[in-house]
């Protein structure tokens, strides 16, 4: 939660002997904005973060698609996070807010251009182009996971900075434009931490398991549950520690790295989602 600090001012100040006026105190000895996380990035695959300004109660918002929004705060001031997804338009965008009373009003923000990088890969073709088996594979993990990425469980988190889940080198960023056997794919939706496979994979903050599962394109699979939206993912494991319905802390070992799934290497691919769309974990962890 954010302080707030207010100046009060005089317009009855007395004038004083030039001997007793002080210099102002130099920049860098000013007060430092306090950081807050996630990081505002009005970009695709980046989070709005919109005010929606004094209520008594926590107000309630909206994608314009109708999925709820993660809503921060207190009654002084409410914040509304709004994951942007990778593919979104740059342009005006909107998100409708309602009051505890049933009002309801639109607010308004615009997101900006961002262009990501690009990456051909050499993977097997049958990693590519999918056999029929395989696609019906694809097809049916794919209606799972919807079910999951739906989540939407109270109470919101009180903290949204993370810890990296494991340590390492990142070996691949979050949006970048994968290109595989010359074919183009959807962008990169997590952030790739090199690791040696079997090293510790832990929860960067408290939450419950909502998924665990072997999927073709993914591999050994853990999805959590922070509450208000927020989920995180994590793919290509060689072993799972926990269970559906299992909570965690942040810290807690929730598996081990490894190359199962569609990989060129061992590595942990770190998921963020907020309101169904996948962001970048960079904005929810300090530099």
């Amino acid at each position: 939660m954010q302080r707030r600090f207010f100046v009060l001012g005089s317009t009855g100040l007395l004038a004083l002997p030039a001997t007793l006026v002080r210099a102002a105190p130099a920049a860098s000895t000013a007060a430092k904005t306090p950081q807050v996380w996630p990081h505002g990035a009005q970009v695709p695959g980046g989070v709005a973060r919109l005010s929606l300004g004094p209520a008594a109660t926590r107000p309630q918002a909206r994608t314009e698609a109708g999925i709820l929004l993660l809503v921060l705060g207190d009654p002084i001031e409410w914040t509304a996070l709004a994951g942007i997804p990778l593919a979104a338009v740059p342009g005006k965008a909107r998100i409708m807010v309602r009051a505890g009373d049933g009002a309801e009003r639109p607010i308004d923000y615009t997101i900006g251009p961002k262009q990501y990088s690009e990456q051909r890969l050499k993977v097997a073709p049958g990693t590519v182009d999918l056999s029929p088996a395989d696609q019906a594979r694809y097809e049916r993990e794919r209606a799972h996971q919807a079910t999951v990425i739906a989540t939407f469980s109270e109470p919101a988190p009180q903290a949204l900075q993370m810890r990296v889940p494991v340590p390492g080198r990142r070996s691949s960023s979050f949006g970048l434009r994968r290109v595989f056997n010359g074919q183009s794919r959807n962008p990169h939706s997590g952030m790739d931490i090199a690791a040696a496979t079997g090293t510790p994979v832990l929860a960067p903050l408290p939450g419950r398991v909502i998924d665990t599962g072997d999927y073709f394109f993914n591999g050994g699979t853990v999805w959590i549950d922070h509450g208000g939206g927020l989920l995180t993912m994590y793919c290509h494991l060689s072993r799972i520690d926990v269970k559906a319905g299992d909570v965690v802390e942040t810290g807690e070992r929730l598996a081990a790295v490894g190359a199962t799934g569609r990989v060129t290497g061992p590595h942990l691919h770190w998921g963020v989602m907020l309101n169904q769309a996948m962001v970048d974990p960079a904005l929810f962890i300090a530099a």
